[in-house]
């Protein structure tokens, strides 16, 4: 079989056959709870490695060539790979980890039931994104069961920790496991995703001096400064307090003037995120007492979420923040002696941009064989971050196409079922357009 359009046809032939396999594969994912251990420790809860075995088992039985090893304890990655022409590579990525359910009583499903009703799939990770996941083995496995032999290796990456910052498919990157393109399968409601911005997490922390509050007046109200005069204090609050306004006026500056043709305008926001402000630093650089009003503070910490846009660098957005924090220091004796320190990549957390051409083949395939399947596409940007940030930081062409749904980090999460068989089909045709047939 050479002809792409008989191997698409196929492959489409046998998903029709087994048309409920990615949503059974789903419902057995959803009813394993994997959520995320940096976010609530609980065995029970923790099962990442039993989901990563009924992929292993899934890939196994498409004779996929298995690589399996744990990102952290008992938190396994796996990958299959199908042999072929690395100039023709594709890998499809999904992770299996999930945020904490919340409060239950606010559920009106089984947070890990699986159930099905009115065209949808519920439960926790069932479009963000057990769903992607299933879709991307579905999708080989037609192409398998219609006898389709792909001329170039087709990887599948199941990984773990997207949720906390991505230390999963940072880890499969650095061991080397990458191709020529990837397609990432979280949900993009019918759109296909070229483009993300980068994302920074950013530790502002501002020094102050202490003292007693009864002798705040001696800080802030005009003094004789004569010898008799207690040394004043300098409130890291305070500071803290007009360092904020004047990162709002960067951010809206900074909005304004740069803006990416698939985003919405403004997306490249500064989002305060964690303020804590009081006297003492401690070595795990925070303050040490933050329980007493009577004292003037002498440190605050800020952490940031940073974007950017995909045509920028980290190395640019770096230097734009930096100066811009050595502009605001200059213009308070205080902070020109003491100025503000700034720590990049907080908690090890760095996304790149991804800035793939829409006119990509891989683009353009998902494109057509989205609108093939049923579905009403457009080319637009994720406005958010995903794993497909690690991959094209080393240089693979990456893009996000996923199925559709809602309750995402919120309650009774679902997927709609009819969008998620389209996007199996719209997966397969384009491994197979992409790594081409023998």
């Amino acid at each position: 079989m050479t002809s792409t359009e008989t191997a698409v046809k196929a492959a489409w032939k046998a998903l029709d056959e087994d048309r409920d396999y990615a949503t059974r594969l789903t419902q057995e994912l959803v009813r394993i709870p994997s959520v995320n251990p940096k976010f609530v420790a609980d065995p029970e809860q923790n099962r990442e490695s039993a989901v990563q075995d009924v992929v292993e088992r899934e890939l196994k039985a498409l004779d996929m060539s298995i690589n399996r090893w744990d990102v952290f304890e008992n938190r396994p990655n796996v990958v299959g790979d199908l042999e072929g022409s690395e100039e023709r590579s594709l890998l499809l990525c999904g992770h299996i980890d999930v945020v904490p359910v919340g409060e239950r009583s606010a559920w009106t499903v089984d947070p890990f039931g699986g159930e099905i009703k009115d065209g949808r799939l519920y439960g926790r990770g069932a479009v963000d994104m057990k769903s992607g996941v299933a879709a991307a083995i579905a999708a080989v496995r037609a192409i398998r069961r219609a006898g389709v032999e792909l001329d170039g290796r087709v990887s599948i990456h199941s990984v773990v920790d997207e949720e906390a910052g991505g230390f999963g498919a940072m880890d499969a990157v650095r061991r080397g496991h990458l191709a020529k393109a990837a397609i990432i399968t979280e949900p993009s409601w019918g759109e296909i995703q070229p483009c993300e911005g980068g994302l920074e997490w950013i530790r502002v922390t501002i020094a102050g001096r202490q003292g007693h509050s009864a002798w705040r007046y001696n800080e802030i109200w005009p003094q004789r400064d004569e010898p008799a005069r207690l040394r004043p204090a300098a409130n890291a609050i305070d500071i803290a307090a007009r360092f904020i306004e004047a990162l709002r006026q960067f951010e809206s500056s900074r909005c304004r003037m740069r803006q990416h043709p698939l985003l919405p305008p403004g997306m490249n926001t500064i989002n305060v995120g964690v303020i804590r402000g009081g006297a003492g630093l401690g070595p795990d650089g925070l303050p040490l007492i933050m329980t007493n009003p009577a004292i003037i503070p002498d440190v605050v910490v800020i952490d940031l979420d940073y974007k950017f846009l995909p045509n920028q660098t980290s190395k640019e957005i770096r230097a734009e923040f930096e100066a811009f924090v050595h502009h605001f220091c200059q213009q308070d004796l205080w902070l020109q002696e003491h100025p503000i320190k700034v720590e990049w990549e907080l908690g090890g957390l760095h996304f790149p941009p991804m800035d793939t051409s829409p006119d990509h083949p891989v683009v353009q395939s998902l494109f057509k064989r989205r609108t093939e399947a049923g579905g009403k596409p457009k080319i637009a940007g994720f406005v958010a971050v995903a794993d497909a940030a690690h991959y094209a930081g080393a240089g693979v062409d990456a893009v996000i196409c996923g199925a559709s749904g809602d309750g995402f980090h919120g309650t009774d999460e679902y997927v709609d079922i009819a969008s998620l068989e389209e996007t199996t089909k719209t997966l397969a045709a384009t491994i197979i357009d992409w790594c081409g047939v023998r």
